[in-house]
């Protein structure tokens, strides 16, 4: 199908190219102790892209009309924004694993195996825990007007988990969740499970914390508030718009030195990866912020044209949506602290685990203030409790300059992998 695409529009466009995505997903949903629902869906879809007299225009369909779906990007192009695409030729694409074939032929009792594993290890009286585990099996294939021509499969699987204990007026709700693209091992399974009972033996202790500017240890599920406005400040698009308060300071230290943030589609079996992205360009490591210096940003071809600068190799798009810069596995450098390291740092603070509101109002900025949804006092380095009614504020990008510490341990949750990390002075208020 790509190559008869390609085929209708030759002569008629300066630049053409076509992404086909195929994918299959079984999900089971275990709780109350068993499997509660299971449900499988296949795609299949195709997004054309063209540019006509220097408008781009694009369409995309999940059947197999090559004359509507042409006549529909032709269309678009009419009214599209005049662009300049350079496409890529053929090059050869790195090496990375992200199809395991023991994941792809996991069989319905393999997988509800995981689930029940961890079902059985996380069930206690009094407390309602749910399971859900997904195995999507897919390919990818992208070829252009300038000859490149690649593709790859892809497997993933992810298990989630989530526990939920009632007393009296009291709710808590301690979750996690892993993927990949191969099987989980046991011990990673094990691993996530003994981090959500630990979270849950600290929460059975109550603890009063204090008001004012505090060291506070935000754990791996903590991070999103930090990694939120980072993730659109370093996007090529938000500097062409202005937007992104990183715009202006490529080169410059802006960060604390432990501070590290990259972008790697060639890690093997994570689930991000891919040995080219969806303009059929090769992927790369790329470092966006190197020991508090700010280093690069993420481009697709359109917005890398408009920059006057190369893509980098991170452009995705949808069946229906035309190509968009996104990150691969994007991942803060471990530190050298150990867990419990990283509480000695912490005299009279707070442990953060989850958060209330992220990602809502002006992210980019970096200023945030949000009730915690789940946190600890921390006394002398160690978790007295838990705590309730307190929310924490602050600016992301000043925060960042002030890391007491870093934890050594990467947890991979999805395509993002953080370590636990110590900020100084972050304002905590309570009722």
């Amino acid at each position: 199908m790509i190559s008869e695409l390609l085929e209708r529009v030759h002569g008629r466009t300066s630049a053409a190219d076509v992404v086909l995505k195929t994918d299959e997903t079984l999900s089971l949903a275990f709780e109350a102790g068993r499997l509660k629902s299971s449900s499988y869906a296949q795609e299949r879809g195709v997004n054309l892209r063209v540019v006509v007299d220097g408008r781009m225009g694009f369409a995309g369909s999940t059947a197999e009309d090559i004359e509507v779906l042409v006549a529909s990007a032709f269309a678009s192009a009419g009214v599209g924004e005049p662009v300049r695409l350079e496409l890529p030729g053929p090059e050869p694409a790195p090496r990375v694993l992200t199809h395991y074939p023991r994941a792809a032929a996991a069989s319905v009792s393999q997988l509800a195996d995981l689930g029940k594993l961890v079902l059985s290890r996380l069930t206690r009286d009094g407390s309602q825990v749910s399971v859900n585990v997904e195995r999507s099996v897919g390919s990818v294939r992208v070829a252009n007007s300038n000859g490149a021509d690649t593709n790859y499969d892809i497997t993933t699987v992810s298990l989630s988990a989530e526990l939920t204990r009632v007393q009296g007026d009291d709710v808590l709700i301690v979750s996690d969740h892993i993927a990949g693209a191969d099987l989980p091992v046991e011990p990673d399974l094990e691993s996530m499970v003994d981090w959500m009972l630990q979270r849950v033996e600290w929460a059975a202790r109550a603890a009063e914390a204090r008001s004012g500017a505090l060291p506070v240890c935000f754990t791996p599920s903590g991070t999103a508030v930090l990694l939120a406005p980072l993730q659109l400040a370093m996007q090529g698009k938000s500097v062409l718009q202005g937007v992104s308060p990183m715009g202006d300071k490529k080169g410059k230290v802006v960060f604390d030195s432990g501070f590290t943030l990259v972008d790697d589609p060639l890690l093997d079996g994570r689930s991000g990866s891919r040995p080219f992205d969806d303009e059929a360009i090769p992927s790369r490591r790329l470092p966006l912020i190197e020991r508090g210096r700010v280093n690069g940003f993420v481009y697709d071809l359109e917005t890398a044209g408009r920059a006057k600068v190369p893509a980098t190799g991170h452009a995705r798009r949808s069946t229906f949506g035309k190509p968009q810069a996104a990150y691969s596995n994007l991942s803060i450098a471990p530190g050298a602290l150990t867990f419990p390291e990283l509480l000695a740092q912490i005299r009279d603070g707070l442990l953060v685990d989850e958060l209330l509101g992220v990602g809502q109002g002006n992210v980019i900025g970096g200023a945030f203030s949000h009730p915690v949804a789940l946190a600890y006092r921390v006394i002398n380095g160690e978790v007295a409790g838990r705590v309730k009614d307190v929310a924490v504020a602050g600016t992301v990008y000043e925060l960042l300059k002030r890391i007491a510490g870093i934890g050594k341990e990467v947890r991979w949750m999805g395509s993002v992998g953080v370590p636990a990390m110590v900020l100084e002075g972050v304002a905590v208020t309570g009722k």
